[in-house]
């Protein structure tokens, strides 16, 4: 440690840190723009000048070592004098358009103007002007005449994103930011660099001139997107939300969203949005009140069910939704006397088991691992933040392997990068667990596999390094051999001494198995592919699902819903109207209170952000309300903290129920019929991504990648 002084305030920190970490540690601000605590230091703008014990001039903060009992001043005249210098250079070219700049009352470099600047300028030559650019549909680079050149874009892009997207073209007064050969900005994390541009030089397209900063209001979520349980802020007016940024936790998200956590929110006002429950009478959809369309839903499943049973009714639920209303929606079918209820729509693989499957660590161990191994996805497109942390892991030495059905762009160096059909997975991880036995001179699982020296690689960087974990992406987790797979991937990490982990789909997808949103193992309940089959079920309830994008077969989804004598949809959107009878309008995210279990078992609950829009309604009220006209017990509740309490109730600890450990045994066996894991593409992922226009438009949704 190395002790100092920063304004007579006495400080330790650790030997190689600068200045401005020192200040960080003892409370003292030190104006800075290029400087960012998760970018490497770059030193450009030189507005974090300050006074050093016998040094001839100021020296930056930001990039000036500290040494044991250095002297450092930053509110000395000579400190300030610098400072202000600086300022006064970096407005010379600065157009003067804050009233209408959208960055206007969040600006970095119109806050310390106050404090820095002059009253008046100096410079009285003509202003350079720097011609806009065409970034693609997310990112407005419109303004470039505002760039003071801090770099944090540039920095962003090669060392969070993984993508040099951005860089200096020419120099001096000619150096202007901008993408090469004039392509647009792609990366999946690319609306972090309209959080971390300090002035108004790149601003969000989609949210332009819709509002000014003071005049939005700022409320906490959760994202419904990927299993991360990123936090959000959703800025809010006239109870529509106009924009989304990230809210900083360092044990999930860090300071980072993805984009499609970002620019989602335009499908909440989408054209398609249903905002009155809807009956189809003849062919000719109608409008009708809550009372009618509930009393018309309950009286057709009080008929199917003396016709034909109560168990040829059934429900699907998305992963997506909130972890209460997916527990409510178990349980009115569960009063009804059905157990069909699945929320598992993507799988192919359902061998039931007690035990929930998550990531095996938590989310900020990813950025300290030695080694990670992953079979079945591609982390850069389904899991973004989790992939950023991969990142800083390979900074700092990590080796990243990967399993995958073919070669992909993952953003970042990977070790081995293992190209292998998926019907052969199962026997790929079998030879590599007879190749790291042989390396370690342990007995092969069950004597399968065989050892191969094309492998031996792999599996000495396996064996390597003390923190390590072997995780199941996407494609796994819908492999029609997802059980066996794990079931190799547990062998593979007793045999290396690793963690072994499932990072799931969706935002609760760990939520659905808790609350058990799949049919118990003695039931003889259907799963969600047993009741897609032609003639399996007679009534379906769809709670925010959309069967042709969601299901592992679309096709068979349609058809067999088509045949159904009652089909009832609860959505934010008009949708499935082809073969629904009724449309029921549920609240997203945005507008109602819940809960979402991410990949690493934490749960976090979120209020509603604005009111539901017209007569959409949340869906744990319109099941509460639903049950009471079917007279089914369990249901007295009135407040989603009394359905939390129902929960508690009912379900184990979660933390107890944690766990990777495969009932099933590794075999070498595979389907005599082998159906491709059906994975979604980033952008089309759940509904609000599907309707997003500005996402819709980028190249990735383009490429269905």
């Amino acid at each position: 440690m190395v002790e100092l002084q920063i304004d007579g305030k006495t400080v330790e920190v650790k030997e190689g840190s600068m200045i401005m970490h020192a200040a960080e540690a003892v409370g003292t601000y030190v104006p800075h723009f290029c400087y960012h605590k998760k970018l490497s230091i770059a030193a450009n703008c030189r507005m974090c000048l300050v006074d050093v014990d016998k040094a001839a001039k100021p020296l930056p903060a930001c990039a000036t070592p500290v040494t044991q009992g250095m002297i450092v001043r930053t509110q000395s005249k000579k400190a300030l004098q610098a400072q202000k210098s600086v300022m006064e250079f970096l407005l010379i070219n600065h157009p003067l358009d804050c009233p209408i700049c959208d960055q206007g009352g969040e600006c970095q470099l119109q806050d310390l103007a106050v404090g820095y600047g002059g009253s008046a300028s100096r410079y009285e030559e003509e202003k350079r002007v720097v011609f806009h650019k065409d970034a693609g549909p997310l990112i407005s680079m419109q303004e470039m005449s505002r760039c003071i050149h801090c770099t944090r874009c540039v920095r962003f892009g090669e060392e969070i994103s993984g993508l040099k997207e951005l860089g200096f073209t020419h120099r001096g007064e000619h150096a202007e930011i901008e993408s090469f050969i004039g392509l647009s900005v792609d990366s999946e994390l690319s609306g972090n660099m309209i959080d971390i541009c300090p002035v108004g030089a790149l601003t969000s397209k989609p949210f332009r001139f819709q509002a000014r900063t003071w005049e939005l209001g700022r409320r906490k979520s959760v994202s419904p997107h990927d299993s991360t349980g990123t936090n959000l802020i959703m800025q809010v007016k006239n109870h529509k939300v106009l924009r989304v940024v990230p809210l900083e936790n360092e044990a999930i998200n860090e300071c980072w969203i993805a984009d499609r956590d970002r620019f989602s929110y335009e499908a909440l006002g989408a054209s398609d949005r249903l905002t009155t429950p809807m009956i189809k009478q003849a062919g000719v959809w109608h409008e009708v009140d809550w009372n009618t369309a509930l009393s018309f839903v309950a009286e057709a499943l009080q008929d199917i069910t003396q016709k034909s049973g109560v168990k040829s009714i059934g429900t699907l639920m998305s992963p997506h939704n909130t972890t209460e209303e997916l527990f409510l929606g178990g349980r009115l079918l569960r009063a009804l006397g059905s157990d069909n209820v699945d929320a598992r729509l993507r799988h192919a693989d359902f061998h039931h088991e007690a035990r929930v499957h998550w990531l095996g660590c938590a989310i900020q161990e990813l950025s300290l691992m030695d080694n990670v191994f992953v079979v079945g996805g591609n982390l850069r497109k389904d899991h973004p933040i989790l992939a950023q942390r991969l990142r800083h892991a390979i900074r700092h030495g990590a080796q990243v392997l990967s399993l995958n059905a073919k070669e992909s762009d993952w953003a970042m160096p990977l070790s081995f990068d293992w190209v292998q059909g998926p019907e052969d997975w199962a026997q790929c991880l079998a030879n590599l667990c007879a190749t790291v036995a042989q390396e370690s001179s342990k007995a092969p699982p069950l004597g399968l596999g065989e050892a191969n020296d094309a492998l031996r690689p792999m599996a000495q960087a396996l064996l390597s390094g003390e923190r390590k974990t072997i995780l199941l992406g996407n494609a796994a987790a819908h492999h029609p051999q997802f059980s066996v797979l794990l079931a190799w991937v547990n062998a593979l990490a007793e045999l290396t001494g690793a963690k072994s982990g499932v990072l799931g789909e969706s935002a609760n997808t760990v939520g659905a198995q808790w609350v058990q949103a799949r049919p118990s193992h003695s039931s003889g309940g259907l799963n969600a592919q047993q009741m897609l089959e032609p003639g399996a079920l007679k009534a379906m309830i769809l709670m925010n699902v959309e069967p042709e994008h969601d299901c592992a077969q679309p096709a068979k989804a349609v058809k067999a819903l088509s045949t159904m004598d009652l089909v009832v949809t609860l959505s934010p959107f008009k949708t499935n109207v082809a073969y629904s009878d009724v449309l029921l309008p549920m609240s997203p995210f945005s507008e109602t209170a819940g809960s979402f279990v991410n990949t690493e078992g934490r749960s976090q609950s979120f209020h509603a952000v604005v009111r539901p829009l017209i007569e959409t309604r949340p869906l744990w009220k319109i099941l509460r309300v639903m049950a009471n006209i079917l007279d089914l017990p369990g249901f007295e509740y009135e407040t989603i903290e009394e359905v939390r309490s129902l929960m508690a109730q009912s379900l184990p600890e979660l933390s107890g129920q944690l766990s990777n450990m495969s009932a099933t045994v590794p075999t070498l066996e595979g389907p005599q019929v082998f159906q491709a894991p059906c994975v979604a593409a980033s952008l089309a992922l759940d509904g609000l991504v599907r309707r997003s226009a500005a996402l819709q438009s980028t190249h990735d949704a383009r490429a269905g990648i």
